[in-house]
């Protein structure tokens, strides 16, 4: 199942969304997953924790869809 993350800005920052949705608890707990590769954006492995998302992007972590709105 997806979740739906609506953000109210013209993004929000790959680390941010991560707590923002609850995936993760805290700052360094984001960092660490995304730096072992465990992050992807549409599809893609992502390593840049300050990646810009916006509407339409999905971010995968642990099989799990997070869709932004």
């Amino acid at each position: 199942m997806d979740d739906k993350v609506r953000i109210s800005t013209e993004y929000i920052k790959l680390d941010q969304l991560l707590k923002f949705s609850g995936a993760v608890s805290i700052g360094s707990e984001a960092k660490a997953i995304i730096s072992e590769g465990k992050v992807s954006v549409n599809g893609e492995v992502c390593l840049m924790r300050g990646k810009k998302l916006r509407p339409g992007d999905i971010v995968t972590i642990n099989g799990n869809n997070i869709v932004i709105e």
